[in-house]
């Protein structure tokens, strides 16, 4: 996975954050592949930039789960862009994830609180 940070030093993710960050753009409203990484790096207040060569085989592979949904649309440049939205087995993933990754970041926080 390659989330690059803005601005440096590099931050390393846990495996599938990268999958939490995409359901929660999409919670809203569907988008295209560039909206939902501007909304990534807007959610994340510039902390996280996802290039292309993560979002969209993540993408692609969410598809596959079942997770989204896809259709061809028009871009706000007027240009053919493939959209992306939850599907109902999406929004139960990003449920449980939310939830997971609340248990993960409580018990980072406790260990780093930890004497």
């Amino acid at each position: 996975m390659s989330i690059e940070p803005v601005p440096s030093p590099s931050v390393n993710l846990l495996q599938g954050t990268l999958d939490l960050l995409i359901l929660k753009a999409l919670a809203l409203d569907p988008m295209h592949g560039l909206g939902i990484s501007r909304r990534i790096e807007q959610i994340t207040t510039g902390t996280f930039l996802v290039k292309p060569g993560s979002l969209f085989p993540a993408l692609h592979r969410m598809e596959e789960a079942g997770w989204l949904a896809s259709s061809w649309g028009e871009s706000e440049n007027n240009r053919r862009a493939k959209y992306y939205q939850l599907t109902k087995a999406g929004r139960r993933q990003l449920n449980v994830e939310t939830v997971q990754w609340s248990r993960i970041s409580l018990a980072i926080a406790r260990a780093l609180d930890a004497s």
